[in-house]
């Protein structure tokens, strides 16, 4: 059975309140109707001119992709788009500390803010983290655009392979694509930085930006032990979609990696298989011919196979793999939504024991006060507790008019990207189904066509041998 269609059908599922199920039918667009829609010396500078500034390294070039997009799109294709980034043209660096990859970056825009119309840097994948982080210290509750992962233990030993970098290349250039395409992330700084200055090393402050991060997540922590107060329902809501919407993309991409794991295996069966025919046919005189027509029908099977093994493992697991890297980033995200939020409710809380304690304080005596015992008149201490209760309520007033203009922008950027992300999962997931579909249907057809051809063959020899025995 086809992994890919059991995988389909393991994806229904509970609603969450107002949100639509993460892998509904109306989620991913299938009605009639619906036609819309780290470390600071990694960087090897690139010039113009085709040259390293370390040359120490030693380059290996790689064939640039035919697929890159710099091939196919220019700022003229989409005129709507002010930024245009692509990545391509990976290249080996040999030092004799390590060996990396670097891609090219090319950008072209018509924005006033960039000095150049067109810009070309090489970065390796540090640099690209780097972004990452300065981009999330920045703007904490945007969803970033999830970057690929540093090498497994298996991809150690496979990322120097040609398949393996291009499919890196697309990740890294879709990543710089989702920033270019937001409305705010585009016009951070560090981006613009790291799209045009030659460089890098001298714009990466030490630690900066993990320092923040790391001081957010250890508050993010601490609040974590009390759950948010009064959290408005459509959040509650995200936070359900997204643990049903984790469970089932994850679901789908071990039963996609199962599955190609299998094409692969009967894959390689099937091109051991072909070869037996070949050599029993060479003994075999009056069988020779279907035997080698078996052979021959097997190995375009065995063709066929790799075909769609190739589009899974290109096409629908990347795009599996991609969301749920973006669930975990959705959860983060959530989370340092409720850690502002915590920190509004912990102000609220304290303003109003504030507030209790002095209209307490009007109400006490204060005849046994170590103020009293220092000779102070009872009214002169209350009236000292007053004023240093009164400048306490003031700045709680001033931090939670703070923390609720925080809020409301967190809150509103989180609604507005969360829209962005649903419209985007729903096109990258329909995109990626009806390809795994039409795959399919493809090699299905090809090797329907391959054995029918082969018994119109030998059903026509039968019928020729049975002509020839009745007329002889």
């Amino acid at each position: 059975m086809d992994g890919t269609g059991t995988a389909a059908a393991m994806a229904g599922g509970r609603l969450p309140r107002t949100a639509p199920h993460p892998l509904s039918k109306d989620v991913l667009g299938y009605d009639d109707d619906d036609e819309e829609e780290e470390e600071e010396d990694d960087l090897e500078v690139y010039s113009k001119n085709g040259t390293f500034a370390d040359t120490s390294s030693n380059s290996i070039t790689m064939p640039t992709s035919p697929s890159s997009m710099t091939n196919q799109h220019t700022l003229d294709d989409e005129p709507d788009k002010d930024l245009f980034v692509a990545v391509d043209d990976p290249q080996q660096h040999a030092t004799p500390m390590e060996t990396y990859f670097t891609y090219r970056i090319l950008t072209k825009t018509t924005r006033s803010e960039f000095d150049s119309s067109e810009y070309e840097v090489r970065r390796r994948y540090q640099d690209f983290f780097w972004l990452k982080t300065q981009l999330e210290a920045a703007h904490s509750t945007f969803i970033l655009p999830p970057l690929p992962e540093k090498f497994s233990m298996r991809e150690m030993v496979e990322r120097f392979n040609e398949s393996f970098i291009e499919m890196r290349r697309k990740a890294l250039h879709k990543f710089l694509n989702r920033i270019a395409d937001h409305p705010t992330l585009s016009f951070n700084e560090d981006f613009k930085t790291f799209l045009t200055v030659q460089d890098l090393a001298p714009h990466k402050k030490p630690g900066a930006a993990f320092l923040s991060m790391m001081e957010e997540t250890m508050r993010a922590v601490a609040n974590s032990v009390k759950s948010v107060k009064n959290r408005p329902d459509e959040f509650n809501a995200m936070n359900e979609h997204v643990d049903i919407f984790r469970q089932k993309i994850g679901t789908l991409e071990r039963i996609n990696q199962r599955t190609v794991k299998e094409y692969k295996e009967y894959s390689l069966a099937m091109k051991d298989y072909s070869p037996v025919y070949t050599l029993w046919s060479k003994s075999e005189k009056e069988l020779a011919e279907p035997l080698t027509g078996v052979a021959s029908s097997i190995d375009s099977c065995y063709k066929a196979t790799e075909g769609l093994t190739t589009g899974l493992s290109e096409d629908m697991l990347p795009t599996l793999h991609e969301y749920v890297l973006c669930a975990e980033t959705l959860k983060s995200v959530l989370k340092r939504r409720d850690v502002i939020q915590a920190d509004y409710d912990s102000r609220v809380d304290s303003l109003a024991n504030k507030k209790v304690e002095r209209e307490m304080l009007e109400h006490s005596e204060q005849s046994f006060t170590f103020g009293t015992i220092l000779g102070k008149s009872t009214e002169e201490v209350k009236q000292q507790k007053q004023q240093k209760i009164d400048q306490e309520i003031e700045e709680l007033q001033a931090d939670i008019a703070q923390f609720e203009d925080k809020m409301e922008y967190a809150n509103t950027n989180l609604k507005a990207d969360w829209k962005r992300w649903y419209m985007n999962m729903r096109s990258d997931l329909k995109s990626a189904f009806c390809n795994t579909a039409e795959n399919n249907i493809h090699y299905y057809e090809e090797c329907l066509a391959t054995w029918e051809s082969f018994l119109a063959v030998q059903q026509t020899e039968i019928k020729m041998d049975e002509k020839s025995k009745n007329s002889g």
